[in-house]
Formats: structure tokens, sequence, C-alpha cells
């Protein structure tokens, strides 16, 4: 299959078909899901909690992202690779600038960074320095001390244009991607149809330009909790490989997130 890129995801959106995107963290299961047909491979600090057994994303540190991305891109010869940029590792564009650059050479094809629009500047910085960047708003996980929990975010009128600008900010900023995490389902159509780049939802409803789910999650397997908004496609399948499948198949039919994984 040939070499997703952020031109085929944007490409997607213009066309009206799914992004599917899945966490990784070791060569093994990038491996299975390259070969599966995945589009997105997010080494996310997730990590922190599945792989680290944390209660947050907080304590993962720049160089367990980059060692973690450079174990899925040996495992990859197609899927497009994006690196989460930890707690603090982008306090100011000049920090970002260097820990950015270390994950790009580890491996990444585009760094995530969590925030609206306090963070276009750098946004713009790490564009001009050829890092391509995507977004990450809604619940995200970083600021959870503020956020008081894990809590669903958009939920008023204000909130909801809160986001849909944030999202404005940062695709004018530069960014080419954005993650949008646990919001009603009218606020996640409302934010991909404010934007020209592609939007991948986590808990944000079908109406969002892709989905992804933490991998430990999509196979039943996490420590936590299993979230609302994910679903044990290994139970239902059985098999590794057909659970991958079965989550591209849904996505990309517009089957999955139902309602029942969707918050009104």
């Amino acid at each position: 299959m040939k070499k997703v890129t952020l031109s085929t995801l944007q490409k997607k959106k213009q066309e009206g078909t799914k992004i599917t995107a899945l966490t990784a963290y070791d060569a093994s299961f990038a491996k299975l899901f390259d070969e599966q047909g995945i589009d997105t491979l997010l080494i996310g600090d997730s990590m922190g909690m599945v792989l680290q057994g944390h209660k947050d994303t907080l304590p993962v540190t720049v160089d367990d992202i980059a060692y973690h991305t450079a174990c899925v891109a040996r495992g990859c010869e197609r899927t497009l690779i994006i690196a989460d940029m930890p707690f603090m590792s982008y306090a100011t564009p000049e920090d970002a600038y260097k820990n950015a650059a270390k994950l790009m050479a580890s491996g990444a094809s585009m760094v995530k960074v969590e925030g609206g629009e306090w963070l276009t500047e750098t946004i713009f910085g790490l564009t001009q320095r050829g890092i391509p960047v995507c977004g990450h708003i809604g619940l995200t996980p970083q600021s959870v001390h503020v956020f008081g929990g894990f809590k669903i975010q958009g939920k008023t009128e204000e909130a909801a244009q809160s986001l849909v600008d944030s999202a404005l900010a940062l695709e004018k900023a530069g960014a080419q991607l954005i993650v949008l995490e646990c919001v009603p389902i009218a606020v996640g159509k409302a934010v991909s149809e404010a934007v020209a780049i592609p939007v991948i939802g986590i808990g944000a409803g079908v109406h969002t330009d892709g989905q992804i789910l933490v991998m430990h999650d999509m196979l039943g397997v996490s420590a936590n909790y299993m979230p609302k908004f994910s679903k044990n496609y290994l139970q239902q399948t059985g098999d590794l490989r057909a659970s991958v499948s079965q989550f591209i198949k849904e996505v990309e039919a517009g089957e999955f997130p139902g309602d029942e994984h969707s918050f009104k």
C-alpha cells in the first residue's frame, strides 16, 4: 500500500473518506497495525497510564516518547507516525523547537501539542522550521488538574464556540491536523466543518473526519477503566488482526462511534 502522508489525510477530508488512527508504542504492534491498513499511529503520552501505570499522563518524558517513537518507526512502512509532546515539553517556543526536533529525529512525521490559541506562536515557529504540527483540543489530558478530572468539554454554547475558535486559530497558525477529545456530538460536527484541515475525534462523535482510540482500550486490556467512547474490538472478533480490520471497517462506514460511544 502507498505511504500515508499529510496530503493523503487532507485528500480524505476533501473526499469525505474517514481517517483511521490508533496509538502504538512498539515495533510489533506497529507492524500489525500498519499491515492492516491503519492511516495514522500516535505515540501517545497515554503510555503514562497504559504502559507505565500512572494515574495520568504527566510523568511521561520526551525521552520516553522518543524511545517508543523509534520503536514504532522500525515497525512501520506506510503509516503516518505522530509523536506526542509530553507535559511541559513545549512551555516556550524554544523548548518546543528543541524537543520536537528530538522526536522527529526518532522517526516521527509530525508532533502533537495540547492547547488552544496560546499555542499559535509555537505552532507557527515549528512549521516554519519544517516540523508539521497536530493540535489537540477539547479534553486535553495534560490539563487534567485544571479541569478537575477527565471531564467532557464544550457542553455550553460559549464553551463550544471557544473550541471552534481554537481550531480556527490553530489552523491559521499552521497546524495540519487536529485531535478533538471528549466533546458532544454537535461540537465535533461544528469543529470539523469550521476548519479545512482534518479533525480526528476521540469521544467527539461520528461527524469528525476520522477516529482514534488508545490501542489498549480498543483491545480491552487497559489497566484502567474502559472509557465510554471506546469499544472492545478484540472481544467482538476474537483475533488481534481482525479487531483492527473491524475497527477500520466500522470507522470508514460511519458505524463507529455509535450513540452509545458518544456524548449528547
